[in-house]
């Protein structure tokens, strides 16, 4: 009775209603002896007169009961305290019972008899389930740090790196639901190390891998011929969805959204070739050649990016050249979608795609919202951290017409394949360039001549062709920022260096830039 004394301030109040309450008074007397203080009440008209002018946390409601039954009681307070968690207890366990009930919002339903110890786990569950699954997440989080922080001097192959990656996004996505962000901090500095790490593995490795002279992962210009063109079936249509800038964490949190159209057939990941930018990635995926080949082979479809002009305005016509290489007997159509009536216009036309073997969209909208941070001070204050970058996206896809395009994919049959171009990074650190006039003016590479720079900010290209780059001249070469760097020129340093402080950026070295989602999905 002591514990009850001590706590009394802090108990949580429960109204019981049910017109058997005088039968209860063992459960009730076993939930104040836990810590809670029960109300009884023995029919829905008192039930709802007292609601009116009393506060609960939870309430417990009989569905039989004379006069008014718990269904229309349920209404009723709802309609005063709409937000308030309700138990359905009942001994009827016909479905459409339990459907009106769950129709109406009800927290949970247990059916009679009921033993003290089943209502107690449903409160726990209701008013306690927060703080103890923070508890135990903090607790698996600390006790899986000194694993993370051991394994990550051991990582050898670029499989090592994408397991770590993913393990890091499930720890960051499960810490960023804690009220208390000291535990995510600590991963976030966790993180800014390994990035640390995996620049170094980049530059150590890299320039095999778009040589093809060391066992390395997928990169962009290979993803298609590898990875897509085996999907491809003879009788079923396959739209290939690319949305731009799409993170592999930005993946990780709105897929159950997208699961209740498409079923996961597989999910897995490739690499971004460097510059981790639209005009390097994305051209690289739908001509199946790197950024050199490109402009060796279609001169008129590559201009550099000091050359005035668009610099992905031929990707239909490099899809279709591979498509001919690879000799894919199907049609295929592309669309690139960049305003709300373009997708609307094409989710309505739909049905006029499934003739073909493929047809690839390319979707702009999550890269906008990247670069509106940038643009706009109202998307700084909405996305100042990378959690409130991934709220901002899942409650921007919830209600896009994206979802409603997945939605219609389904229901016509397509397989679909889910993937980007690359990912995006907040930086936080300006490091001071200079180049000439020919120099790029991306804030996570440079291309020139004569560019000055400090070194252990960047991964320099010895030469460009040698990272299979074209060149602007004889002499150019390339420099991808480290970790949260951004270029800055030295002139007018301190007002871009605010500036472009705490924004998202690609082009560089980082986990979250190179790694991004390939994922297969069948529908429902």
């Amino acid at each position: 009775m002591n514990f009850i004394k001590y706590n009394i301030m802090n108990r949580f109040k429960i109204l019981w209603v049910d017109d058997e309450i005088d039968l209860l008074k063992s459960h009730s007397l076993f939930l104040e002896e836990r810590g809670y203080q029960t109300t009884p009440c023995s029919n829905g008209q008192d039930a709802i007169e007292i609601i009116k002018s009393n506060n609960f946390d939870v309430i417990l409601l009989d569905e039989n009961m004379p006069g008014l039954n718990g269904l229309e009681t349920l209404q009723e307070i709802k309609n005063y305290k709409p937000l308030i968690p309700i138990v359905m207890i009942t001994k009827n366990e016909e479905e459409q019972i339990m459907e009106e009930a769950i129709g109406s919002k009800i927290t949970d339903y247990l059916i009679k008899p009921v033993n003290p110890n089943q209502i107690l786990l449903s409160l726990k569950k209701i008013l306690k389930n927060r703080d103890l699954i923070a508890e135990k997440t903090s607790r698996d989080y600390q006790k899986e740090f000194g694993k993370l922080a051991e394994k990550r001097n051991n990582l050898k192959t670029h499989q090592d790196w994408t397991k770590y990656y993913e393990k890091l996004i499930y720890w960051e996505l499960e810490l960023e639901a804690l009220e208390d962000s000291s535990m995510l901090e600590i991963l976030e500095s966790q993180k800014l190390e390994v990035n640390h790490l995996f620049a170094k593995f980049i530059e150590n490795n890299y320039e095999n891998w778009i040589n093809n002279t060391g066992e390395g992962p997928l990169l962009s210009h290979q993803i298609f011929k590898h990875k897509v063109l085996p999907k491809i079936k003879q009788h079923q249509p396959t739209l290939l969805l690319m949305i731009d800038n799409l993170r592999l964490d930005q993946w990780k949190i709105i897929k159950e959204d997208i699961n209740r159209y498409f079923t996961i057939e597989n999910e897995s990941v490739y690499f971004s070739i460097l510059p981790t930018a639209t005009q390097y990635a994305r051209n690289s995926f739908f001509a199946g050649l790197t950024p050199l080949e490109i402009k060796k082979q279609f001169p008129n479809w590559w201009k550099f990016d000091h050359e005035e002009g668009g610099k992905n305005i031929y990707e239909k016509e490099l899809l279709k050249e591979q498509c001919k290489r690879l000799r894919m007997s199907r049609e295929i159509s592309y669309h690139k979608i960049t305003k709300l009536n373009e997708s609307d216009n094409f989710i309505k036309s739909l049905n006029n795609e499934k003739s073909n073997g493929l047809t690839a969209v390319v979707y702009n909208f999550i890269d906008m919202i990247s670069h509106a941070k940038t643009e706009m001070e109202m998307i700084k204050e909405l996305a100042p951290n990378n959690k409130a970058y991934r709220s901002l996206t899942l409650s921007w896809f919830k209600n896009s017409s994206l979802i409603k395009l997945i939605k219609k994919a389904s229901e016509i049959g397509f397989q679909l394949i889910l993937t980007t171009d690359h990912g995006t990074i907040n930086v936080d650190k300006p490091s001071p360039v200079i180049g000439d006039k020919d120099s790029s003016l991306n804030l996570r590479y440079k291309t020139g001549k004569s560019l000055t720079y400090e070194n252990k900010d960047v991964i320099i290209s010895p030469k460009a062709e040698e990272y299979s780059l074209p060149a602007v001249s004889l002499n150019s070469r390339y420099i991808f920022a480290r970790n949260t760097n951004y270029f800055v020129y030295k002139n007018n340093f301190n007002h871009y260096a605010n500036f472009f402080k705490n924004t998202f950026q690609h082009g560089g070295v980082s986990l979250e830039e190179m790694i991004v989602p390939f994922i297969v999905l069948s529908p429902r």
